[in-house]
């Protein structure tokens, strides 16, 4: 396995630490918004995690030569929308999980509705985060249609849909991929894209990044499966093994341990190759890939 160098420990704990400034300083909502409303996103937006899909939109506007601070909306709104994803994901009616980051989660510390309505905020607020603090306006325009694909009914929200009916309870490979391409995939290719966009990439640069998040939503999944198999809720801060509980597909119940270990370490070395076009200037998004491979949270 790969190690993580140091150096990426710590850019990463520099940029965490502006991603959380720039999400505190959005989600201060003003005197309309109800208190309880806002102490509810706030308590899910600020809570500590990777911030692994605004990381990757800086680190791609800086892969195409364009500068962080130009894309940390569109990287603060990415991250927005995977936070209403998680609350209503958590809730009774869908995975029904009590614990989120390491403490209970929206539903459990408020109530299901305000739980509900937080992530509706924090959906909406993604969009006016982008529409308001990207320039020119052809280009809020442009980043607002790719989150919204993204985060529909064809990509994030129908590959939830999926999941709670259990259509691939029973299928193989190729379902479960499909899955996961848009319930997982879709939310770590569009930050990519987003800081493409910002920075003014040419298509063949936007082209080598999709080819880079696809082989990495797919690879940060089977990870993911592997530590819910492998974790501890005290490192993950949520529930284990809760899906092969459940009986759902994941790629260590169907590949087993070793043959997801060798197909997400494939992935990673696909994803790193796509990146050959941007040269040099992609060496964090290099070194984030093999990262993701090595966490275990």
């Amino acid at each position: 396995m790969l190690a993580v160098p140091r150096e990426l420990s710590s850019q990463l704990s520099f940029i965490r630490a502006r991603i959380d400034a720039a999400l505190d300083q959005f989600s201060d909502l003003p005197s309309g918004c109800p208190p309880r409303l806002k102490e509810a996103i706030r308590y899910s937006l600020l809570a500590v995690g990777k911030r692994l899909r605004p990381i990757l939109a800086l680190f791609a506007a800086e892969a195409c030569g364009g500068e962080m601070d130009a894309a940390m909306p569109v990287a603060c709104a990415t991250e927005m929308i995977h936070c209403y994803s998680l609350i209503h994901d958590d809730l009774p009616a869908m995975d029904d999980d009590d614990l989120r980051r390491g403490r209970p989660t929206c539903h459990k510390a408020f109530d299901e509705a305000t739980a509900i309505l937080a992530g509706d905020a924090l959906l909406t607020l993604a969009f006016e985060v982008v529409a308001k603090h990207t320039q020119p306006p052809e280009l809020a325009a442009q980043c607002c249609a790719a989150l919204a694909e993204a985060a529909g009914a064809t990509a994030l929200v129908g590959g939830q849909a999926d999941d709670l009916a259990g259509e691939f309870s029973g299928g193989g490979l190729a379902a479960l991929e499909s899955i996961h391409r848009r319930k997982t995939g879709a939310m770590i290719n569009v930050p990519l894209q987003l800081g493409g966009l910002v920075a003014g990439a040419a298509p063949r640069e936007l082209a080598s990044l999709a080819d880079y998040g696809r082989c990495l939503g797919l690879a940060f999944q089977i990870t993911d499966d592997l530590l819910d198999v492998r974790g501890t809720e005290a490192n993950l801060g949520k529930r284990v093994q809760k899906d092969s509980q459940l009986g759902k597909l994941t790629f260590p119940g169907l590949l087993g341990i070793e043959e997801s270990q060798t197909r997400a370490a494939g992935l990673v070395g696909e994803a790193i190759a796509a990146l050959a076009p941007l040269g040099g200037r992609a060496g964090a998004l290099e070194a984030l890939a093999r990262y993701v491979l090595e966490r275990n949270h």
